[in-house]
């Protein structure tokens, strides 16, 4: 897949590709958030989170590294500060004449509110818009996850409905809304809108 694999950066907020020695930090943090991330992580008998050994990652990390050379994803570790402290994905491609694709990301709650998400996935749709070639990428969050719609209403990704029992999630089918942006949304890119109004909202001191 062209642009892939590649890592990106903005300050201290970083993309790059899983890698097989991340295992015992993603299996600490996984653990550690487990009760932060229950409500809003997919059922996945590949990446359960209460599992405390390797073998959940390094089935992850193959199936992923499998999809992404057959062009059917994007898997990042988010870093803050060259720490893994999370992880960003941009998968369900689809390419011919539709050419889009869904995000979905968490992250370690001790790095929750600076910032670290949202310049993560402006950064990743301006790689899938201008290097990849998609057209349209989708966020689809459960109505009660505030953190995270706040992500992608900041950046302003548009709200196009509810998915009934959409994903199954914490013991049962729930609900999603929708967000979308298409390449035509963000002509000038999305990190550079972004970093933008967050100088607006937070100018430095002098």
């Amino acid at each position: 897949m062209r642009g892939w694999p590649v890592t990106l950066t903005e300050g201290p907020v970083g993309l790059r590709p899983l890698r097989h020695r991340d295992a015992a930090t993603w299996r600490e943090l996984r653990v550690r958030n487990a009760d932060w991330l229950r409500p809003w992580e997919p059922t996945n008998p590949e990446t359960p989170l209460f599992r405390s050994g390797l073998g959940p990652y390094v089935s992850m990390v193959h199936t992923m590294r499998r999809e992404a050379r057959q062009g059917l994803a994007l898997p990042w570790v988010v870093t803050h500060e060259d720490r893994f402290a999370g992880q960003l994905t941009i998968g369900a491609i689809v390419w011919g004449s539709a050419r889009s694709a869904q995000i979905g990301y968490w992250v370690d709650k001790q790095v929750a509110g600076r910032g670290v998400i949202p310049t993560a996935v402006a950064l990743a749709v301006d790689h899938c818009f201008f290097t990849v070639g998609l057209h349209r990428l989708e966020a689809n969050i459960r109505p009660e996850n505030a953190a995270s719609r706040r992500v992608v209403e900041k950046l302003g990704f548009r709200e196009e409905g509810i998915r009934r029992r959409h994903l199954h999630i914490d013991g049962a089918w729930r609900d999603h809304l929708c967000y979308a942006l298409t390449v035509e949304d963000v002509p000038g890119g999305l990190r550079a809108r972004w970093l933008a109004e967050r100088k607006q909202a937070f100018p430095r001191r002098t």
